[in-house]
């Protein structure tokens, strides 16, 4: 058995820190190889370093947290560690689009699209860190933090209509290996055989944090957690000290409920909303191409940045900085009482969410976070939704409940679960009154 540090008194504490922290590196890692398997929970995948398309916009049957209802999804799942891959955008016009590019820990590294490049055609080459090799001329160089990255891309999609234009589209984008063939992807590391089920989350984060480093910043928090035994070379989770087993299976719990806590945000707003503008922050010292490094869009505290990036895996996993796209989550009506599908609600929007892109409103149940099914089949509302109808100064008053709300009023029913439920509000290409604030949602006000 492999000789672990000696436990400090707070051991249980320094568990469930080491929870938080790991616990968006695992989620992550489980997610993006399960594209590749047919086990993720979005509904796209295949194999590595192949781009891989959605053709349908997501329903009630996607059991990832809170998808949008807006886009086709394109994903990739990379393994970098064999060699680049040259990645090749078309011209989008004025159809927005987002490639978003997350690394092992969930930090959003790159951006190509509409934003950051314009939705101009170009070549990009992704590479594993610390890559030294060929940039072929007109191409840009993205180097991935972690070996392992997941390219997940979003393409707008108005109406049913639109989506076989979209889907045409789709087939413009391409990605291959840089000199026409990769070996093997090596994948997940596997951990030792022979640790209990209790510990095998903790072998799991050992090998990943080896394979997959953090940032050199995060060296102090890793040196305090070296009783754990998450640094330790051989597993002392395969024939452990009982007491070690305690402590983490009591930290693991209290983690797990920590995050929990943590996924319903922070303090809402005076009208119950609560900002996803900075949710995506923690990212602070692996910001390339698209991104935008400065202070404003940075976690200073180390502590929040850990704890906040558990929080976006539980909530919003694979979110987009909100500067790409604003997320804003309400759980309460206007009085402070929490959304439940037993009641009748009313949305009323007296100018829209300022933006250059579009901007939707979407329903999830609480507590997975998971779109409902409903008669109308429809998940979201929002600019391009047909025939919403204003009413007479102009304004927008959006329906939220569980049975329709009436005939004449139907065009605007965003249809509620019957218990409780979590509307996001995405607002895709946020303008500055969005960033700066200024532009507030009002509360939802109950109505019956």
């Amino acid at each position: 058995m492999p000789t672990s540090p000696a436990l400090p008194d707070d051991a249980v504490e320094l568990a469930a820190q080491a929870f938080v922290y790991a616990y968006p590196l695992e989620y992550a890692l489980r997610e993006i190889a399960g594209f590749t398997t047919g086990h993720g929970t979005l509904p796209v995948g295949g194999p590595w370093n192949e781009l891989h398309h959605g053709h349908e916009l997501l329903g009630p049957e996607t059991e990832f947290v809170s998808p949008n209802n807006d886009t086709l999804y394109s994903l990739s799942s990379l393994d970098l560690r064999g060699g680049p891959l040259l990645l090749e955008v078309p011209e989008t016009g004025s159809r927005y689009y987002v490639l978003q590019m997350i690394d092992a820990w969930t930090d959003n590294f790159a951006y190509v699209g509409t934003r950051s490049d314009g939705g101009r055609a170009g070549s990009f080459l992704l590479a594993a860190p610390g890559y030294s090799g060929e940039v072929p001329a007109d191409t840009t160089l993205i180097e991935a933090p972690t070996g392992i990255a997941l390219l997940l891309g979003r393409i707008q999609v108005d109406g049913e209509d639109d989506l076989a234009t979209v889907r045409a589209l789709q087939g413009e984008f391409s990605l291959r290996p840089l000199d026409g063939s990769l070996p093997a992807a090596a994948g997940l590391p596997p951990g030792e055989a022979g640790v209990p089920e209790e510990l095998r989350w903790w072998e799991t984060v050992r090998v990943e944090l080896a394979a997959f480093p953090p940032p050199a910043e995060d060296g102090p928090l890793l040196e305090a957690l070296a009783p754990l035994g998450l640094g330790a070379d051989s597993s002392p989770y395969v024939d452990p000290d009982q007491e070690l087993v305690k402590v983490l299976v009591e930290g693991e719990s209290r983690g797990r409920a920590l995050i929990e806590q943590l996924a319903k945000g922070g303090k809402p707003g005076p009208r119950g909303w609560t900002s996803g503008m900075h949710f995506f922050d923690y990212n602070r010292y692996r910001l390339g191409f698209g991104t935008i490094d400065s202070a404003e869009w940075k976690i200073a505290d180390s502590k929040q940045a850990y704890a906040t990036r558990a929080a976006a895996a539980r909530a919003g996993l694979f979110g987009n900085h909100g500067y790409e796209a604003d997320y804003e989550i309400v759980y309460t009506d206007a009085d402070g009482e929490p959304l439940d599908g037993a009641n009748s609600y009313e949305l009323r929007l007296s100018e829209p969410p300022p933006v250059s892109a579009f901007w939707s409103l979407t329903m999830y149940d609480v507590p997975k976070f998971l779109l409902v099914a409903n008669p109308i089949d429809r998940y979201s509302i929002g600019d391009r939704t047909p025939g919403l109808a204003k009413d007479a100064d102009g304004s927008l008053t959006i329906h939220l409940q569980s049975s329709s709300p009436g005939p004449e009023k139907e065009a605007n029913w965003l249809p509620t679960p019957a218990g409780r439920f979590r509307p996001i509000m995405r607002m895709y290409g946020p303008e500055a009154p969005v960033l700066d604030g200024s532009y507030q949602l009002p509360a939802i006000h109950r109505v019956g």
